[in-house]
C-alpha cells in the first residue's frame, strides 16, 4: 500500500513506465506535470501513440464548471472542473470514441488576468483538504495552486517545493500583488505550503480545507486560532 501523491482528472494522458509484476497496477507518468506513480490497472485506458502526440500539441478545452458531465455510451459521467475536454466545432469528440460534454470550457492555452484567476480560485471555496487531491471534492495547497493556474492558462508543477522554483521572484509582500503565489516553510526551512495572494493582506490556500486567511510578513495569520499557522519564506508572480 502507499498514499495517494496526486489524482487524474478526466482527460489528463500519461505514459506507461512498467507494470508491476502481478499485473495488478502500472506506472505512470503524467504529461502534464511529468509526475511519476502508480494506478490500478482497471482505470487504464490505452490510446494509440498517434492519438497521444495528436494531444500533446493540441489546443483543447478545460472545463470550468464545478461539475458537468459527458454523455458516453447513453450514460452520464460526471467531471469536475479542471479537466480536459477535447472538443470539436459540434461539441463531440473523440477519445477514439464519440462523447458528449455538457458545460463551460475554455482554450487550455488561453491566458487569463487575476480578476478570471480569483474567480477560478473561489469556486473551490470550502472544498476539503485531502493530501493528493486535485478537484473540488478533495484538494491538497499545490493541487490547488497548480489546478486553478493551469485553468488560467499556466503551468505548474505538482508539488510546492516544486512550483516555488518556477515564476518570478517577488522581494517582499510590500511588492507583492493579487495572484502572485506565496509559499511557507517549516520547521527545517523547507517549502511545505503554497497558496495565492488576494487584495488585502489576504490569501486563499486549502489547509482543512480551501479558505481565506490573513497574511503579513511572517505568514499565515488565523483569526480563530490566534496564531499564526504558515510562516512565509517566498513570493512568486506568474501573472502578467
Amino acid at each position: 500500500t502507499s498514499e495517494m501523491v496526486t489524482q487524474l482528472l478526466f482527460g489528463d494522458h500519461y505514459e506507461v513506465l512498467e507494470q508491476s509484476a502481478n499485473g495488478k497496477w502500472v506506472n505512470i507518468k503524467i504529461c502534464f506535470d511529468k509526475y511519476i506513480g502508480w494506478i490500478d490497472v482497471k482505470q487504464f485506458h490505452a490510446i494509440s501513440n498517434e492519438y497521444y502526440e495528436q494531444i500533446n500539441h493540441s489546443d483543447y478545452k478545460i472545463c470550468t464548471d464545478l461539475t458537468a458531465s459527458i454523455l458516453y455510451q447513453k450514460s452520464l459521467l460526471p467531471v469536475t472542473i479542471g479537466s480536459i475536454i477535447p472538443i470539436s466545432t459540434n461539441e463531440i469528440f473523440k477519445i477514439e470514441e464519440h462523447l458528449g460534454f455538457n458545460g463551460e470550457a475554455k482554450s487550455l492555452s488561453a491566458r487569463r488576468d487575476f480578476e478570471y484567476c480569483r474567480a477560478i480560485a473561489m469556486k473551490y471555496l470550502n472544498a476539503p483538504y485531502l493530501w493528493g487531491g486535485k478537484s473540488p471534492f478533495g484538494i491538497d495547497c499545490s493541487g490547488f495552486t497548480q489546478m486553478v493556474f493551469k485553468i488560467c492558462g499556466y503551468n505548474l508543477l505538482r508539488d510546492a517545493a516544486e512550483q516555488v522554483t518556477q515564476g518570478k521572484g517577488v522581494a517582499s509582500l510590500a511588492e507583492s500583488r493579487p495572484g502572485d503565489l506565496a509559499f511557507f516553510r517549516n520547521e527545517d526551512k523547507k517549502v511545505v505550503h503554497v497558496g495565492i495572494l488576494l487584495e488585502n493582506q489576504t490569501i486563499i490556500h486549502a489547509s482543512g480545507k480551501v479558505k481565506v486567511d490573513l497574511i503579513d510578513e511572517n505568514g499565515i495569520f488565523n483569526v480563530e486560532q490566534k496564531q499564526y499557522t504558515h510562516y512565509l519564506t517566498d513570493i512568486k508572480r506568474f501573472l502578467a
